[in-house]
């Protein structure tokens, strides 16, 4: 029988999904998606299972211990050094196994399943006054099952330990199905563990065997790192087990065991109070590498919570992203070298002296050149993210010469680390390479990401040149090949070159012990395949030979943008962390569904497709169908991968090869619709509410039953306007954006902007424009969209400036000037979009600076105390506009305004309404933003700026949301 049939019965005898037939369109594309991970390394898997319970798991044990097919257990797929990546069948555990199931406050212990995310168990801890320490820069997705798997460790693990410190138990599915129990045994247990006649006791007293042998401890206790070293994470912890001084623990072995002996199933974690309240970070400014080096030395001998460098790389990708250069506010000139040394206390003067004791000590000794103080919750963790977001930031770097992860997870003994740095820079200098260093220097591990080019023969050999030469400078400071990322199928080559050959014999034989048969995730630390081999960048397309109708100069190319993702996954964080990115996937939790894995679908067809048009695939169509265009990627991304942008493209090469579909068409002609609407508006507002019409329309259409369809206003915005008596001594003249969605639907909220404007001493003019292509965009009609970007351009050109701005009340709309229409125009016209976008503002942008240049006062507004609910828009999230709501609407001065903390709504302009997206749709709302609607109190006013927002709420909550111009003008003192 063949493999694929065999897949087959499996596939029915699991209560989860099984992915694994290469012609079905869904199944190849979830077997692509788990090609990759963070690391450089991809492989198409057999299959992809998506387990549901712990019989699931046992029955893929059982066919892979029959079969001899490697399991490979994955939860955020985060890993860098290709842990999840293989030939085998991919378990995903994240879906099904993400209950918290017990926690006891007294003892301080949670008892979790691997799916669990580290950040949102620590969010469901807080009211207990607990956390989980181990803390990644991955915290927001990465999973308990991962984190045990790589023994994480994180920012705080100077003082708050990593992952194998803080596992107590684990429950344990083992080669032969059984479920054990790891955990801490006194001497009569264990030595009840040595007489089980079972699998687990010939485990227990095979690893007995290997740990009591003299010769054993010799070469362990010789050939492991130094134990001044926390960070010893190579090969499995036979070091961590010989130690007799405390009870025996499998659990010691299991942590950094990278899913090679077993699946977790469960596990029981000890918690922390949580650290002080006050936090105060001292940013230390040097002028190189070295000094920064010495300088941390001199941190932790005054015991910081933290000790973290940044360097000039990451610090100079901050500069105009739209994200981080808002975190850039506590940088003074331009260091070479960052240290971030954390203080913690209860007493905000005990901080302040930590801080004091510190700075006096660095500039004793020369070291640093400037010393800010940063304290308060928000503005450290607007530090914080910088250093968190380097590996995503790093790859934002131009050309095919990319950061690798290779050397990042090298560890010394803080003490040796100016020497080692100074090594690891005459290393690169010989090969000609520049290298990125940051993160963990307080624990002697710094992510030194040398920049190679892996599409070259040339690069392919400097990768493993680096890397071989590195494993003699860790040897030499007897430190560890990896600190926390692991060794995965990048690093297990050398595993034996630094610890040694008899060493390497013993992993070999640990591995044997538990899973003879390779079923658990083989090839990974022990008989691991070359390290340069099965890369991503095994086959190379030159980007540039890829036409395409946005102009993706900036980015280098389509694919180049597509390359920028990292797979470091912070698109699989949930609503529970919050912000926008990515919806789809906080509702169906699919991989699929991830920014991550539409980058890499990309990635791979337009690299290696042999289609003319190399769009032209089912696999993109596929993973691109729940994609919302919301945009959040582009700024929420480290590496600001904009997918909606490429959605956009795919389907305008897809219509190329195919045609588009009826309802396609029907939703990117909107604006058409709406015209002819307008004409009959009576007639054409009793067929979409009348529910036996409407359900007619709704079908043909391909429209979702539930979903209400808009109406159409009895006049236009501009035709209303033009019947309007202009001021005779105006503030200022302002040009009205008339979108599509203001013009025919929402024209009350267009003719109340007007009157605000107006009655606050604006001119406003709606000066001759169409619409803003957006309906054409959002369905990937590129073509009209950029006619109808040039057409704009021209007739706006040389009327909007500083003095004459352009003002939007439709997010999507307004913002399609700053964003699209820079790619879409023709060259000769770019330089009049470039000067309209400056001037291209949400109503509330135009409003705020008004009040900041003194021409609006609250006392032109009711003093009437009022609360209102603000759901920002995804455009106005995406670039930083939803302050801007925030603070116009508290001009009246007893307005209080509380941002609701949701994602996208989920209606997204025409995808809430299509048939098979509905549910999807509403399941987006139901995660934060329809509840938070539901619980507001019932004079409370809810303030959404989006057409498409205000429809879900309506639709969602059966109740009313405000566009901010309305609740303004209502507030207005006429």
């Amino acid at each position: 029988m063949q493999i694929i049939d065999k897949l087959a019965q499996l596939s029915v005898a699991l209560k989860g999904d099984l992915f694994y037939n290469p012609s079905n369109v869904k199944h190849q594309t979830m077997r692509l998606a788990y090609a990759t991970d963070a690391s450089v390394y991809q492989e198409v898997p057999l299959a992809v299972a998506i387990p549901q319970d712990v019989a699931d798991l046992k029955a893929l044990i059982s066919f892979a211990s029959k079969e001899g097919v490697t399991l490979i257990p994955r939860t955020a797929g985060t890993s860098l050094a290709g842990q999840v990546v293989g030939s085998g069948i991919v378990m995903d555990i994240s879906r099904f196994f993400n209950q918290i199931l017990e926690v006891n406050v007294e003892e301080r212990w949670v008892r979790v399943q691997p799916g669990v995310i580290r950040d949102d168990l620590n969010n469901y801890l807080k009211p207990f006054g607990l956390m989980f320490g181990p803390e990644t820069s991955t915290a927001s997705r990465a999973m308990i099952g991962g984190m045990i798997g790589n023994n994480s460790s994180g920012l705080h693990s100077i003082v708050w330990g990593d992952t194998r410190k803080n596992l107590l138990s684990a429950r344990v599915l083992i080669n032969d199905g059984s479920e054990v129990v790891f955990e801490e045994l006194q001497e009569q247990q264990y030595f009840d563990k040595l007489r089980h006649k079972s699998r687990e006791g010939d485990i227990y007293r095979a690893v007995n065997t290997l740990i009591t042998d003299p010769q054993n401890i010799t070469a362990i206790q010789s050939g492991y790192p130094k134990k001044t070293l926390t960070r010893r994470n190579t090969g499995y912890a036979l070091d961590f087990l010989v130690d007799r001084d405390q009870p025996f623990n499998m659990c010691k072995l299991l942590a950094g065991s990278e899913g090679t002996i077993g699946i977790v199933t469960e596990a029981k974690l000890q918690l922390m109070p949580l650290p002080p309240k006050e936090i105060g970070l001292l940013c230390v400014h040097f002028e190189d590498m070295i000094s920064c080096m010495h300088g941390n030395n001199v941190a932790l001998s005054h015991g910081p919570e933290a000790s973290e460098l940044v360097d000039k790389y990451i610090l100079d990708f901050t500069v105009g992203h739209p994200t981080y250069q808002h975190n850039r506010f506590f940088i003074e000139g331009d260091p070479q070298a960052l240290l971030i040394v954390e203080f913690r206390s209860d007493d905000p003067v005990l901080l302040q002296q930590k801080a004091e004791a510190l700075k006096k000590d660095l500039i004793a000794k020369g070291l640093g050149y400037a010393y800010p103080f940063i304290t308060g919750v928000q503005e450290t963790n607007l530090v914080w993210d910088v250093r968190k977001a380097g590996l995503g930031l790093i790859r934002n770097l131009p050309g095919d010469e990319q950061p690798v992860n290779l050397i990042e997870d090298c560890a010394v003994s803080p003490e040796d680390l100016p020497d080692y740095v100074r090594d690891v820079q005459m290393l690169l200098a010989e090969e000609g390479v520049h290298a990125s260093y940051y993160a963990h220097a307080g624990a002697g591990e710094l992510h030194i990401e040398p920049f190679i080019n892996l599409k070259t023969a040339d690069g392919k050999r400097k990768f493993r040149t680096i890397l071989e030469k590195t494993t003699d400078l860790v040897l030499k400071y007897n430190g560890s090949l990896s600190g926390e990322h692991g060794d995965g199928r990048l690093r297990g080559e050398f595993i034996g070159k630094v610890l040694g050959e008899k060493v390497y014999e013993l992993l070999v034989e640990t591995k044997d012990i538990f899973d003879p048969l390779g079923v658990f995730n083989a090839q990974k630390i022990v008989n691991t395949p070359p390290m340069d081999t099965a890369l991503r960048y095994d086959q190379v397309t030159d980007g540039k030979t890829i036409k395409t109708y946005f102009d993706f100069t900036k980015q280098e190319s389509i694919l180049r943008l597509a390359e920028k993702c990292s797979g470091s996954g912070d698109c699989r964080k949930t609503e529970i962390t919050g912000g926008t990115m990515c919806p789809s996937f906080m509702a169906t939790r699919d991989e699929k569904d991830t920014t991550r894995a539409r980058a890499n679908m990309l990635r791979q067809f337009l690299t290696n497709s042999t289609q003319k048009n190399r769009f032209d695939h089912e696999e993109i169509k596929e993973v691109m169908d729940l994609c919302l265009s919301c945009k959040a990627c582009k700024s929420e991304c480290p590496s600001s991968v904009d997918v909606a942008k490429m959605k956009a493209e795919f389907l305008q090469h897809y219509y190329d090869a195919h045609g588009a579909s009826f309802r396609a068409s029907v939703i990117a002609n909107f604006t058409k619709s709406q015209v002819l609407g307008s004409y009959v508006a009576p007639l054409y507002n009793l067929v979409v509410k009348t529910p036996f019409l409407a359900g007619i329309v709704k079908s043909v259409v391909g429209f979702a039953p539930k979903r209400s369809l808009p109406t159409v206003s009895f006049t236009t915005l501009s035709g209303w306007v033009k019947k309007q008596e202009k001021l005779t001594v105006p503030k200022r003249k302002v040009y009205l954006f008339s979108d599509e969605f203001t013009e025919y639907n929402d024209t009350a909220i267009g003719i109340t902007a007007y009157k605000l404007l107006t009655a606050l001493g604006y001119e406003v003019v709606v000066p001759k424009h169409i619409e803003s292509g957006r309906t054409y965009l959002s369905k990937g009609f590129v073509k009209e969209a950029k006619r109808i970007a040039n057409r704009n351009i021209e007739l706006l050109d040389g009327l909007i400036s500083e003095d004459t701005p352009l003002i939007g009340i439709e997010p999507s709309a307004i913002i399609t000037f700053r964003d699209e229409y820079l790619d879409l125009v023709d060259s000769n016209k770019h330089a009049a979009a470039q000067a309209i976008a400056k001037h291209a503002l949400m109503i509330d942008e135009f409003l705020v600076a008004e009040i900041a240049a003194g021409r609006l006062h609250p006392e032109q507004f009711s003093n009437e105390k009022r609360h209102i609910k603000l759901h920002g828009h995804c455009y106005q999230k995406a670039f930083h506009l939803v302050g801007f709501t925030e603070k116009v609407l508290t001009l009246p001065q007893n307005y209080t305004v509380e941002v609701i903390p949701s994602g996208c709504c989920g209606m997204a302009g025409s995808f809430g309404y299509e048939k098979e997206h509905y549910e999807v749709s509403m399941k987006v709302a139901e995660l934060v933003l329809l509840p938070a609607v539901r619980n507001a109190e019932e004079n409370t006013i809810i303030a959404a700026a989006g057409t498409s927002c205000r429809h879900q709420i309506k639709d969602g909550a059966s109740k009313k949301s405000y566009h901010p111009v309305e609740i303004l003008y209502d507030a207005l003192i006429k």
